[in-house]
This record gives structure tokens, C-alpha cells and sequence, in this order.
């Protein structure tokens, strides 16, 4: 098992430097993939990959979307480093980086299987967006016929390559926030085992969201629509193995 970290970045260049010295800490290999952020960030992140040949950094010329810079970063671990698992997390330090070990854990006792955080939310979580996030995870619940996936947005997750690596074609529109979300569907559709680790996460005073409203539900909506239709043909499938437990 060689398990690699990968941060994708825009734009979180005061806050990146200590998920990196968190993972670092754990003799992690690190990639990081920054997609277009400003010359502020690009300095951080050029600093960081300066400081050990463990750290590498990836650069998108211009913002193309957190699932591209996940996917960058994925196909950079599989064929480069010979990983076998990514550990993909955040740049803003909003989860508990004190609970990493428990994920390393976790994926070492079940490699076949994706280990993805189950966020624990403080005083801090903008309301608006937990209930937002509630409506896309009945929807995954419809799109799966399960409840296998508790939580299908938070960005702290392990993933391993040889159950993901076949699924980058199909990904190739969720290129921005709905890769999350439709990765973790189409991991469950193969029968990927799944497993849900609680994480604390807080939502810095000042942070930026990256999420559009507007545009990014609305690519959202149509991802859970062509999921929808990707579940009618798969449900005898999806009903068998309920069946079969």
C-alpha cells in the first residue's frame, strides 16, 4: 500500500501551509495542484514544493475546477509515484487535522474500500449551506438505493486507485464541485465498499467559499439528474445485492 496526499488549491494560500505540515508530519508524500489561483497563493505553494522532493506541485494555467485538480492530481499519483490510494483533503484546514491518523488507519484495514469523512459541524457551519448540502445527500441516497454514503461533499476522503482510476472517464463533466459528490456514487455503483469516519469541521472566521450558488447548483441538478437515469438502469443490480445482505 503506498498512500499519497493530494490538495487541490485555489486561492487558500494562508491557510494550505499547515494541511501540509499536518500531512507532512504523518511522512505523507504530498501533491499539490494549484487550479489558476492568484500570484499571492502561487508564491505560497512554489515555497512549499521547495522544501522537500516529497512535496510536488502541479499547476493548472487557469481555474478549471476542483474535480479537474483532483483528477490532475489523481492520474499524477497512479502513474508518477505508484500510488495505490490518494488521500484527498481540503486547502482551508477546515477538518480536524488531528483525525488524519484515523483515516490512514482505516484505509490500511480495509484497502479495497474508500474511507470518506462524516463531518461533525460546530457553532460555526453557515446554515444555509448544511441544509443546502441535506438535499444533495437524499438525492445520493435515491441515486444509490442505499445509505451507504452518509456524507457525500466533505472533502476529507481516501480513495483507492484501483477502484477509482477506471471511473475517470465517466467524471469527465464533473470538472468543478459536483466531482465529490458523483465519484462517490459511481464508487458505490461498483460495489466499492464504503466507509463513513466522523470528522470534526470548522468553518474559519473570514473564510471564502468557493461554491456558486447559482452555478454550481445548477450543475449539481443536472449531475443528479443523469445519476437519476444511471440508477434506473443499474437498479435491478442495486436491488440484488440489498437482496443478497
Amino acid at each position: 500500500m503506498r498512500l499519497v496526499a493530494l490538495i487541490p488549491v485555489f486561492n487558500h494560500g494562508e491557510r494550505v501551509g499547515m494541511v501540509v505540515d499536518a500531512l507532512r508530519a504523518l511522512d505523507l508524500p504530498v501533491i499539490l495542484v494549484d487550479d489558476g489561483s492568484n500570484d499571492a497563493t502561487a508564491r505560497v505553494l512554489t515555497a512549499l514544493a521547495a522544501k522537500t522532493a516529497e512535496i510536488t506541485l502541479l499547476q493548472h494555467a487557469e481555474n478549471r475546477g476542483k474535480g479537474a485538480a483532483v483528477s490532475t492530481g489523481i492520474e499524477y499519483a497512479a502513474r508518477q509515484l505508484q500510488a495505490s490510494h490518494v488521500l484527498q483533503i481540503d486547502a482551508d484546514a477546515q477538518h480536524d487535522l488531528a483525525a488524519l491518523p484515523d483515516f490512514l488507519q482505516a484505509a490500511a484495514r480495509q484497502p479495497e474500500a474508500a474511507i470518506v469523512a462524516c463531518p461533525r459541524y460546530d457553532e460555526s457551519v453557515p446554515r444555509g449551506r448544511l441544509y443546502g448540502r441535506y438535499l444533495t445527500h437524499v438525492w445520493v441516497w435515491i441515486n444509490t438505493l442505499s445509505l451507504h454514503i452518509v456524507d457525500s461533499m466533505c472533502g476529507l476522503r481516501v480513495y483507492p486507485l484501483a477502484a477509482v482510476l477506471p471511473l475517470l472517464p465517466a467524471l469527465a463533466r464533473a470538472r468543478r464541485m459536483s466531482f465529490d459528490v458523483e465519484i462517490l456514487v459511481r464508487l458505490d455503483w461498483a460495489d466499492t465498499p464504503i466507509v463513513n469516519l466522523p470528522v470534526w469541521v470548522r468553518y474559519p472566521e473570514n473564510s471564502r467559499s468557493h461554491f456558486r450558488p447559482w452555478h454550481d447548483n445548477l450543475c449539481i441538478s443536472r449531475m443528479h439528474a443523469r445519476l437519476f437515469f444511471g440508477m434506473l438502469r443499474r437498479m435491478p443490480h442495486l436491488l440484488c445485492r440489498r437482496w443478497r445482505k
